[in-house]
């Protein structure tokens, strides 16, 4: 069985292709780079909508199969930035009716749970800390859902450190080059430590961070800074969600899992805990197509059919909406 799974949530369009055992056969993919400032939606859509043709095609040429081989189409139904959303659904909608194939929507953030867990057949049960521009979880699965234990309650960590980068001068993303800008710092400098019950907030530290740039600071400190507490923040929330729930292995996902100062601190917390810890690879941590093939499929193997009008696409679809009927 081989699914082609359409990802176009914000700024990335990715096209995957995989088969029942998750082998990735395809994933190719294209981010949208402003010259300035952040992203529009409407500009990430028409990116989108001029690409979504023939990336499918570069897609099916990498896996070395035709269209006709397809079993079912997929793509991301949300959350995200609803033109974007509404461009991709409509490329799967329209590939899927040419083809005669069934179509799954698939939810952003609960496929980057799927993509681990097919990755790593040894990792059956993890709590996920889901780190992206626009996303900041930690999950787990209890009857029949992916709960919720603890989330961002303002703005992603993505977008906070893409934020501060901009702010800065910084091309996008920022925080690929705040990771490495932090390799050179060491100071630790005062920044908010917003841990509340088992959420998180980032808002105040961006100002904060802000701040000491203006006052002089390094800017090398400052991201060392950043890194150091927002990290920390996302370690001990992770840690509690794990011994709340009694998980004894943690996955990582999203852009933001790619970071090595993230997964050394995770991975500490996870060995003195007798936990393992599972990282995709980093082009499988980003928003990519393969996710949403993968998780599509298992969908589409455990009965769920869509019709047209069950693919609205949701710019607000929470985890635990989800019935994850597949496990």
């Amino acid at each position: 069985m081989l699914a082609l799974g359409i990802e176009g949530t914000a700024h990335t369009i990715g096209v995957g292709i995989v088969d029942e055992r998750c082998r990735v056969l395809a994933n190719v993919y294209d981010m949208v780079k402003p010259e300035k400032g952040g992203i529009h939606p409407r500009e990430a859509a028409n990116h989108h909508a001029e690409l979504a043709a023939p990336m499918i095609r570069r897609a099916l040429d990498a896996a070395g199969v035709s269209a006709d081989e397809l079993d079912v189409v997929t793509f991301s139904q949300g959350p995200g930035l609803g033109p974007c959303l509404r461009t991709v659904a409509t490329a799967a909608r329209a590939l899927s009716l040419s083809l005669g194939v069934p179509l799954v929507g698939v939810n952003h953030c609960v496929s980057h749970l799927e993509i681990g867990r097919g990755l790593f057949p040894e990792c059956e049960d993890p709590a996920l800390l889901y780190v992206s521009g626009g996303n900041t979880q930690v999950i787990a699965y209890a009857r029949g859902r992916y709960r919720v234990f603890g989330e961002t309650l303002d703005i992603g960590l993505g977008n906070m450190l893409d934020k501060f980068g901009r702010e800065l001068g910084l091309p996008f993303p920022g925080g690929p080059r705040l990771e490495k800008l932090a390799l050179e710092g060491g100071k630790l400098l005062p920044l908010p430590y917003s841990v509340k019950g088992m959420d998180v907030a980032f808002s105040g530290m961006l100002t904060a961070a802000l701040a000491l740039h203006r006052r002089g600071e390094r800017l090398e400190d400052i991201a060392f800074s950043l890194q150091e507490v927002a990290f920390a923040m996302l370690t001990e929330v992770t840690e509690r969600a794990m011994a709340h729930v009694g998980k004894d292995e943690v996955l990582l996902g999203g852009g933001v899992a790619r970071n090595k100062r993230l997964q050394a601190m995770v991975g500490r917390m996870a060995e003195d805990r007798g936990a393992r810890m599972f990282v995709p690879p980093g082009e499988l941590c980003i928003d990519n197509g393969a996710m949403i093939a993968w998780t599509g499929l298992l969908m589409h193997r455990a009965g769920v059919r869509m019709a047209l009008e069950d693919t609205l696409v949701d710019q607000r679809f929470r985890t635990d909406e989800v019935a994850v009927t597949w496990r």
